[in-house]
């Protein structure tokens, strides 16, 4: 593998601002993610604080505000949701003009929902860090993004004038090695200190102990569970409806909790960076579409611990769930102005994913198989009639190595070839 042996370049260290520029800086993630090797890396000279020590937090909850600047000043603090009283420390001395710079991070998504977007207000630029996306495992060390297939074919330049003019297959080290990189990310999902670890069980082991610390220590963050039994539960069985349409009484039903209660637990595995909700396409194509969300994990490996599928094997919810993954971080790290959703009638007719900018409407699905028909298509098609001239054009995204034309804006892609 490519990257096993590296230090991967994010995305996002590009557009993070220097020490010398003013301004507040918040990287926020799920643990583990890198935000803390990514800000040191950035920022190696400057002070580092690790709220995880309870001792740090301690002394800077002891320093003053008037004197945060001389004490402390440009800084580093890390997992500031654990001593969210110092965003105001901080913001009273960057507007009183003696301190010009801070790097923050946080664990946790309630970070952007309150204390950092009413306190910091117009001073605070957010980035997101997510485990690896596949284009960054494919080039592993380059320092500025390049555009994937995805986002060019979504820039309006035309589906089948910019697919005809590409090459129809790759070959050798550079198809060999996207395909062992979409094959990682399906099987051990993409947080960076398991890129390392060559055997097997020590794999398995650290996402169950990931998973342990996720209990202990982000939900802490959040929730003050007396009892933890009911959301292990309540993890495990979203885990097992993960690339489905989420239904809240039968979750909570099968969980033993209430409905509010098991909404407020998704919550949780949502501002943890655990899960993330695609709507159902909001545009009123027709009267007869479903309303409820479906629910996806950010990460394939967490994923296939909490569920207890184990790692040996592979079917349609896995493949769509990292194709799921795969676009959310991509958008989502890039700031790309895409709406994400799903359409699906009462009827059943359902199109995978539904992707609207500016330009219109593309619609995906995915199959998890090595070959594809006319009647892939099918659902597809549908949705390009209720559209109308919203239609932009649609891809079934498979298992195979071809890209191929099936009609007017109407392509079959390697799922390794989109999303690089």
């Amino acid at each position: 593998m490519a990257w096993d042996n590296l230090q991967v370049i994010r995305y996002i260290e590009s557009e993070l601002p220097t020490v010398s520029d003013r301004g507040i800086v918040l990287i926020t993630g799920a643990r583990q993610t890198g935000k803390t090797t990514l800000v040191q890396r950035k920022y190696p000279d400057l002070p580092y604080f690790n709220l995880d020590a309870l001792e740090y937090r301690h002394q800077l909850t002891d320093v003053s505000t008037f004197t945060w600047s001389r004490d402390i000043g440009k800084a580093v603090i890390d997992e500031i949701q654990k001593a969210p009283a110092l965003i105001e420390k901080i913001k009273y001395s960057y507007d009183a003009g003696t301190l010009s710079f801070t790097a923050l991070t946080g664990s946790s998504q309630i970070m952007l929902l309150k204390n950092v977007r009413e306190s910091l207000a117009g001073r605070v630029t957010i980035h997101e860090l997510f485990p690896f996306l596949l284009s960054e495992l494919t080039d592993p060390e380059s320092l500025k993004r390049k555009p994937v297939l995805l986002e060019q074919i979504l820039s309006g330049s035309g589906m089948d004038t910019l697919l005809k003019r590409i090459p129809a297959s790759l070959f050798g080290k550079e198809a060999t090695e996207m395909k062992e990189a979409v094959s990682w990310l399906c099987t051990w999902g993409g947080m960076p200190p398991l890129i390392h670890l060559r055997e097997e069980k020590k794999k398995i082991v650290w996402l169950k102990n990931y998973a342990i610390a996720y209990l202990e220590r982000d939900l802490a963050d959040l929730a003050r569970l007396t009892d933890l039994k009911p959301f292990k539960k309540f993890q495990q069985l979203t885990a097992n409806r993960a690339s489905q349409i989420l239904s809240y009484s039968e979750l909570s039903r099968d969980a033993g909790i209430g409905v509010e209660t098991a909404r407020r637990y998704l919550e949780y595995l949502t501002l943890s960076y655990q899960t993330f909700l695609l709507p159902v396409y909001s545009k009123n194509l027709t009267s007869q579409l479903i309303k409820a969300p479906k629910v996806y994990w950010f990460d394939n490996g967490i994923l296939r611990h909490l569920s207890g599928m184990g790692f040996g094997v592979m079917n349609g919810h896995l493949f769509e769930n990292f194709i799921a993954s795969e676009m959310m971080k991509w958008n989502r790290t890039t700031g790309s102005n895409i709406t994400m959703s799903y359409y699906r009638t009462r009827s059943g007719m359902e199109v995978d994913f539904c992707l609207e900018t500016n330009k219109g409407l593309t619609g995906i699905e995915v199959k998890y198989r090595d070959s594809v028909s006319d009647v892939d298509f099918t659902n597809l098609k549908r949705l390009a009639e209720a559209a109308g001239d919203a239609w932009q054009g649609g891809i079934v995204l498979y298992n195979g190595d071809t890209i191929m034309q099936f009609g007017k804006n109407l392509w079959a892609l390697p799922a390794y070839r989109v999303l690089t």
